[in-house]
């Protein structure tokens, strides 16, 4: 479960508290869902009680102990604690949790974590004539486009959207290393122009987004050649992929953050990107079987996790105008 499904998930308890008279509240159109803070507990903590207090003319910790049973009799939800004044702390099965999100992903394809929060949102972008900043624009426009939005650009003055600008022509580096170079330091960092971009090592953090998204797709070809493939489930037996389950559950509000802080929504999606590869390369060397070992329930759910890994790598690359080849 995402944190957006989760949101969703609390708001559904309000809902039904409400529906049987046990809140009279406006149901919200959102609800906070984070990480807990000191004194929490659980996997993530929502502050909707707080919000409802007010509306509701009882104090949080009431408003808390109505919504606790709703949410926690909800699918994927293992338990529901109060702390302070009224947070509420939710526990997850992790299992199904991380089954249903690999599940989505791999249903979803490419296009996971789109949405239409963005729906009729017309976003209308100045920028001068400069290389930068036709790239930063340019990737806007499938970014807004992954939430339902619509981006128009313009050119002249005053430049609304003005990222300090190349020290130098990026084309010598070929569209893909360009781009990157281009989008990923923040817009107001000055970007560097060189062949470092193009060299196939670890300190190249391109090459290691794209290297993992090939290492997923060498590992599905060799799993076939084995006589498996990939199927969601318990993933057991290593310590590395909850890293991985928490990066691409972040996915979609990556993407719908990026959406509205245009200047540097590009460079936010690279460093999501680099995130997840630097949290699957570690997982890879447990997807496969190892010497006698026969392909067990764990390596398909292994190889499901990798799978999906590699398809957010490639739409997020993707939405920046920017090659996932299968081999490197």
């Amino acid at each position: 479960m995402t944190p957006v499904e989760l949101s969703r998930t609390v708001l559904r308890a309000v809902c039904s508290a409400v529906d049987d008279g046990r809140l009279t509240v406006a149901v919200p159109e959102k609800a906070l869902v984070t990480v807990p803070g000191p004194g929490g507990c659980g996997d993530y903590a929502t502050n909707i009680a707080l919000q409802l207090a007010r509306p509701a003319g009882c104090p949080p910790r009431r408003v808390a102990e109505v919504l606790q049973p709703y949410l926690a009799r909800s699918a994927g939800v293992t338990g529901v604690d109060i702390t302070g004044p009224g947070f509420l702390n939710i526990s997850l099965d992790r299992d199904a949790a991380s089954v249903a999100l690999v599940r989505r992903i791999l249903r979803e394809g490419t296009r996971y974590g789109h949405s239409d929060a963005l729906a009729g949102r017309v976003v209308r972008l100045r920028i001068p004539y400069e290389v930068r900043a036709e790239a930063v624009a340019d990737a806007l426009v499938r970014i807004v486009g992954s939430q339902g939005g619509r981006v128009e650009v313009e050119h002249g003055e005053p430049a609304g959207l003005r990222p300090v600008p190349a020290p130098q022509d990026p084309a010598p580096l070929g569209r893909d290393a360009a781009r990157w170079a281009l989008l990923h330091p923040a817009p107001h960092d000055r970007p560097r122009i060189g062949a470092d971009h193009l060299v196939q090592r670890e300190g190249n953090p391109l090459f290691r987004v794209r290297y993992a998204h090939a290492r997923t797709r060498a590992l599905l070809r060799n799993a076939a050649d084995l006589g498996f493939g990939p199927e969601p489930g318990p993933v057991g037996g290593t310590e590395a992929h909850p890293a991985v389950l928490a990066v691409l559950a972040d996915h979609p509000r990556v993407l719908a953050a990026a959406a509205v802080e245009q200047g540097d929504g590009p460079s936010r999606l690279t460093r999501h990107l680099l995130a997840l590869a630097d949290a699957t390369l570690p997982f890879l060397p447990a997807v496969l079987p190892v010497g006698d070992e026969k392909p067990s329930a764990a390596h398909r759910a292994r190889l499901a996790l990798a799978e999906a890994a590699g398809t957010v790598l490639a739409g997020g690359l993707s939405l920046l105008g920017i090659d996932a080849p299968d081999h490197l």
